[in-house]
């Protein structure tokens, strides 16, 4: 049995279904089960992660664990997975733990790799880049006009698909050796916030344009949904990004054997949402 937490999520909803395709048991924790839309074969439990009950209850029987982490709740999940006699842990981490300019963000997420380290259960971190997913703010902009609003146009990434992520974690999941590593996980090609714009109004058949908001204008939209120290953090780490290249990970193809989906595929499967 591996259990799957965020299982709804970008990574985790496509982490289910190639678990399911290897044949494993999943089961997959829900808040509400019944909006979880999950498939069949995927047993589904309500439970909440800040409640040990219900933790008990829902890693009972788990070989494996996918551990999407959310604040105040990560140790209290490993210790009850310790006692359930949870053989691996794979974290969902992040790459700005490794980058000087991330502040907030790669700080939060280094005291969760390190609560994982201290729980003594064994370990794989996925620390993925950008997710290609966060362009779908973009959708309403596009839709009404066809604008895309971005600060840092030449800010570089290497954005990665969430499929590909959730084929990592289902091999560190399935195959042993994994366990103690840490994998940098990026898509396949450096692309400035501009680059991406481009591909996606091609994918379309449309033109774009690209609005290119200040440091204060891209503050004040991301203040209302975002807490202000991480604003701050994203704001500084992607002000870092300009005019530089990034760098391209070969995990995705050494983990998968095949090569990281391209911007233009991952635009093209997400079209729908633009138009």
């Amino acid at each position: 049995m591996i259990l799957v937490t965020g299982a709804t999520g970008n990574v985790g909803r496509h982490l289910v279904d190639l678990l399911l395709q290897a044949g494993e048991r999943v089961r997959a924790i829900s808040r509400n089960p019944e909006r979880a839309g999950l498939p069949d074969g995927v047993e589904v439990v309500r439970a909440d992660l800040s409640s040990p009950d219900d933790l008990r209850a829902a890693l009972r029987g788990a070989r494996r664990a996918y551990l999407f982490p959310a604040a105040g709740q990560v140790r209290g999940f490993l210790d009850e997975a310790k006692r359930a006699g949870v053989e691996h842990v794979v974290l969902l981490s992040a790459l700005a733990v490794n980058m000087k300019q991330s502040g907030v963000i790669g700080s939060l997420h280094a005291e969760y790799e390190q609560a994982v380290t201290e729980s003594g259960l064994p370990w794989t971190f996925l620390r993925p880049g950008a997710f290609m997913a966060n362009d779908l703010r973009w959708a309403p902009g596009v839709k009404n006009g066809g604008v895309v609003q971005a600060p840092f146009a030449e800010a570089a990434t290497a954005p990665i698909d969430e499929r590909d992520i959730a084929a990592v974690a289902a091999r560190t999941l399935l195959e042993d050796g994994h366990a103690g590593k840490a994998y940098e996980l990026t898509g396949p090609a450096s692309l400035t916030t501009t680059e991406r714009v481009r591909i996606l109004g091609e994918v379309l058949g449309r033109e774009l344009r690209l609005e290119e908001l200040s440091p204060e204008e891209a503050r004040a939209q991301m203040i209302p949904q975002t807490p202000a120290p991480v604003v701050e953090s994203m704001l500084t780490l992607f002000a870092s990004f300009v005019g530089q290249v990034a760098e391209v990970s070969p995990a995705v193809r050494q983990l998968t054997g095949r090569d990281p989906y391209p911007y233009a595929d991952w635009a093209a499967r997400n079209a729908a949402a633009f138009r």
